[in-house]
């Protein structure tokens, strides 16, 4: 099978965030903050925020439209979906099916990927065995979330951080010695409690109770995930590029996820990578989970600063409490 795997890699990008912009000095009428306090410890200036009547599915429409007419394919043309979101728009059918639907492709398989801010490169990885392998052509992944429905807005340690949006990539077979490299993802469940939402699930089903006790907010021991995160980010970094037979004087660009700019200064500083060979977005759009890579990837691209035959690394964190990085030559 080795023999025969195929190069994979992302052929066309596409990214959308909702049009509601919400500010730090937003953020200061609603709770007890400061634009100077969220600077300071986050980096973030604004996030976008999705309206009521906006769903996952519906940004991830946007973002997979335009990733499709970027790489030059119909919707007809792909043959597998997979969505990375922990804010579906119901617990089942999967998101990846509603899209399906919204994109009027019926057929190809489609299914989610829970597992926080790490699914979108986890949906990669999966991508790039299936595609890789033959089973299928082409297929389209998507990171897509609406943080906002599942933030508890009077909780300043949280509501400060998270944004809405989508990113989409559609990758296909490509030119060997191009394309997805190698990667390295995992868990580490003793630290899983640290980020969660406690209600909605079998373990806690939800009553006026749940809701009561505003269970069904997301939860984070932000200290915890800090320290995690930065040397879960360091050290499958170097695990991919070991896999992938480089270093990281060989990385033109990391693209990692936009969770806190404290996070990104300390694991490019144990890396050694200078900030102009970091791509961040983070300022713009806050912690927007499993649609940060994709969002800050298509922006990468078509800003210029991602280019052809550039060597790309992936690198994220998240719930569970998980970790993902992954080399790609653009």
């Amino acid at each position: 099978m080795r023999d025969t795997f195929r190069a994979v890699g992302i052929i066309g990008t596409g990214s959308y965030v909702p049009p509601r912009v919400l500010t730090n000095q937003d953020l200061e009428k609603m709770v007890d903050t400061s634009d100077e306090w969220i600077r300071a410890r986050t980096g973030i200036l604004e996030r976008r925020i999705a309206d009521e009547h906006t769903a996952t599915s519906d940004l991830a429409v946007q973002a997979a439209q335009a990733a499709l007419r970027s790489a030059g394919v119909e919707a007809k043309e792909i043959d597998l979906i997979l969505v990375a979101t922990v804010t579906p728009d119901m617990i089942f059918p999967c998101t990846a099916s509603i899209l399906q639907g919204a994109l009027g492709c019926h057929g190809p398989a489609a299914f989610d990927v829970l597992v926080g801010c790490t699914g979108f490169v986890y949906g990669l990885a999966i991508a790039n065995s299936l595609v890789g392998s033959g089973a299928y052509e082409r297929a389209l992944v998507i990171g897509a979330e609406t943080l906002s429905k599942i933030t508890n807005w009077k909780d300043r340690s949280t509501c400060v951080l998270f944004g809405d949006g989508a990113g989409a990539a559609v990758l296909a077979p490509v030119e060997k010695g191009r394309g997805i490299l190698a990667y390295s993802f995992g868990n580490d469940a003793s630290h899983a409690d640290a980020l969660k939402v406690p209600a909605g699930g079998s373990r806690l089903p939800t009553s006026a109770q749940t809701v009561a006790d505003e269970l069904h907010y997301l939860y984070m021991v932000g200290s915890d995930v800090f320290k995690f995160a930065v040397r879960a980010m360091v050290d499958s970094s170097l695990l991919a590029l070991e896999k992938a037979g480089l270093s990281l004087s060989d990385i033109d660009v990391l693209v990692p996820h936009q969770a806190n700019q404290r996070i990104i200064d300390a694991a490019a500083k144990r890396l050694n990578i200078p900030p102009e060979r970091i791509f961040r977005n983070l300022e713009r759009y806050g912690n927007t989970s499993a649609a940060s890579i994709p969002i800050a990837l298509d922006e990468g691209l078509r800003d210029g600063r991602v280019k052809a035959g550039d060597t790309v690394l992936l690198s994220s964190f998240g719930a569970g409490l998980s970790w993902a990085s992954m080399v790609l030559r653009w």
